[in-house]
């Protein structure tokens, strides 16, 4: 038995929580990825896991077990990395989520400029709106907007983007310009909710000293950004965006901005990944680019 990729298979199938998802994750059959824990519980002489129908758990020996593994595994990746780093380049597969409009405006056009650095890294890129389970999903890291509250992750602020409201000029036409945030309440609007809770975003605003959160009821929701942005496009109604989904729109007058004098808190954006994971080369450098390319 190889020791080494025994400890490595089990620190998978606990982080998760499957046979099955850790030997998509390796890419091993799920038959070997059983053969190697089987093996490694033999050798240790003592159960590491419990098993049943649905799920895996990890016993209190085998908790114990993994906590060494995660450290033992760092730092012979650590040693290797220091020996390796001035001749090898940062290569492999990378699996990231990104929100899809980030995907779509900002990341997907600059990604040859990536490739240009990092020619020998091969990235899957999910553009989705939905939560992500990092390490039941095999997925080294994602992008998400907001305060994130999952303090298992390392959360790295790259950007914070203004929240603009604004609607078409045929819109504001028909309905009539907004000058209080209490207006609101009687157009008809466009609501973001989020795609984990369920949770309607509010819009908030203050001006010397004014807080105001008006009733705002949403003739339709989405969670999509994309979406989000189309809605106001084809004129159904005033939204509350952050700038780089409206921008392009405000600039070519397809959007025309409203209660401009009234500031709104503005959307952090985080790239996160798992706190219990070494940072790899290649997770360090992708890292290390999006807030680059944010910061520019």
């Amino acid at each position: 038995m190889d020791r080494l990729q025994a400890m490595q298979v089990f620190v998978q199938v606990v982080d998760a929580g499957s046979f099955t998802r850790a030997a998509d994750v390796l890419r091993l059959p799920k038959a070997s990825v059983t053969t190697l824990v089987q093996g490694l519980e033999a050798h240790l002489r003592t159960k590491l896991l419990n098993r049943t129908t649905r799920r895996v758990s990890v016993t209190a020996d085998g908790a114990a077990y993994y906590e060494r593994c995660v450290r033992i595994l760092a730092e012979i990746e650590d040693t290797e990395s220091a020996l390796t780093r001035t001749r090898t380049a940062p290569h492999g597969r990378l699996r990231v989520d990104v929100p899809s409009s980030f995907g779509r405006r900002l990341l997907v056009p600059s990604l040859s400029e990536f490739f240009e650095r990092y020619p020998e890294i091969r990235l899957e890129v999910g553009c989705t709106d939905r939560p992500v389970d990092l390490l039941e999903e095999g997925v080294d890291c994602v992008l998400r907007g907001g305060e994130q509250a999952d303090s298992s992750l390392v959360a790295r602020r790259v950007a914070t983007y203004p929240f603009v409201t604004c609607a078409t000029p045929a819109y504001l036409a028909r309905y009539g310009v907004p000058s209080h945030p209490r207006d609101l309440e009687r157009h008809r609007c466009i609501r973001y909710f989020m795609p984990k809770t369920g949770r309607i975003v509010e819009w908030s605003y203050s001006r010397a000293g004014e807080q105001v959160t008006p009733s705002v009821e949403a003739l339709v929701a989405l969670n999509d950004g994309e979406a989000y942005a189309a809605a106001a496009l084809g004129g159904l109604g005033v939204v509350h965006a952050p700038s780089f989904l409206v921008d392009d729109a405000l600039a070519d007058g397809r959007l025309t901005r409203i209660l401009e004098d009234w500031n709104t808190p503005p959307l952090p954006v985080y790239i996160m990944y798992p706190q219990n994971r070494h940072l790899s080369a290649k997770v360090q450098v992708f890292v290390d680019w999006v807030a680059e390319l944010f910061a520019r």
